[in-house]
């Protein structure tokens, strides 16, 4: 396997993200060019103050501030599933193991997920990233169900099972505040810091690991010249990187809804 086709597979994922994610940042940069920089420690997200939690119950994440930065909708753009994320300055008691596992089925069987999978499922077909799949019909559902398959692993994964395992917490928490840059810089590192059940800031065992066991178990179904460390690496470098892209957007999105498309929920 040569070089340039190695690349072409690191890739393919990227295109459908890369094109969402330019307009989620032009339109995220104008937001701030027209506003102040208020950037302090007190911007940053509470942790979870669980010790003053009276509710018998989980609450539906809402913003604390008056003017409604930060406050994420349930689905972005009315078809999206946004369901981990956390609006700034929100405090929430910990997820029980059966909640963690209802969001990694929300995003895995929601009907987005199915369109998504489709689409990258095309992008690879188009590349001819797996020969051995063939091309029509029967070639599309293969590179389907190989991509539905991968999305599957690494959700149940890097938000139920290892979350659950290791009392980590797989909710996206927004920052909602400061700079284009720090707010930027903050939502990606989520990939490598995370919270535990407890509210405390630890290393996202999670995501790393889960994504990385995801790929080594893809392999198991992929053909077999393509069950190499490198195939395995590669795909577990585009996941997370993928994954760092998405809390970038769903960071800026509170903004770019509120400017642009004025979703309510």
């Amino acid at each position: 396997m040569t070089l340039g086709k190695k690349n072409s597979s690191t890739k393919k994922y990227a295109v459908f993200f890369v094109v969402l994610l330019g307009v989620c940042l032009c339109n995220a940069s104008i937001v701030f060019a027209q506003a102040p920089e208020h950037d302090t420690a007190a911007n940053l997200p509470d942790a979870p103050d669980f010790a003053s939690q009276q509710q018998p119950a989980p609450q539906p994440a809402t913003a604390s501030n008056g003017d409604g930065s930060g406050k994420q909708t349930k689905r972005i753009l009315g078809i999206v599933p946004n369901f981990r994320s956390v609006s700034a300055n929100t405090k929430l008691p910990p997820m029980s193991v059966k909640d963690k596992f209802v969001g990694a089925a929300e995003d895995s069987f929601d009907y987005s997920a199915l369109i998504f999978a489709g689409g990258l499922a095309g992008v690879s077909m188009a590349e001819n990233s797996y020969p051995e799949f063939h091309q029509g019909a029967a070639g599309y559902a293969r590179y389907y169900w190989h991509t539905y398959a991968d999305q599957t692993d690494e959700n149940f994964l890097v938000e139920f099972f290892l979350p659950a395992a290791l009392h980590q917490d797989p909710r996206y928490y927004t920052k909602g505040s400061g700079g284009f840059v720090k707010r930027a810089g903050y939502s990606f590192s989520r990939v490598l810091i995370t919270r535990t059940d407890g509210g405390n800031e630890t290393f996202n065992t999670s995501e790393i690991v889960g994504a990385g066991a995801a790929s080594g178990i893809s392999s198991l179904y992929y053909p077999t010249i393509d069950r190499t460390w490198t195939k395995v690496g590669q795909r577990w470098l585009t996941n997370v990187v993928l994954d760092g892209g998405t809390f970038m957007f769903k960071e800026f999105w509170p903004d770019i809804n509120d400017h642009v498309f004025h979703q309510k929920d």
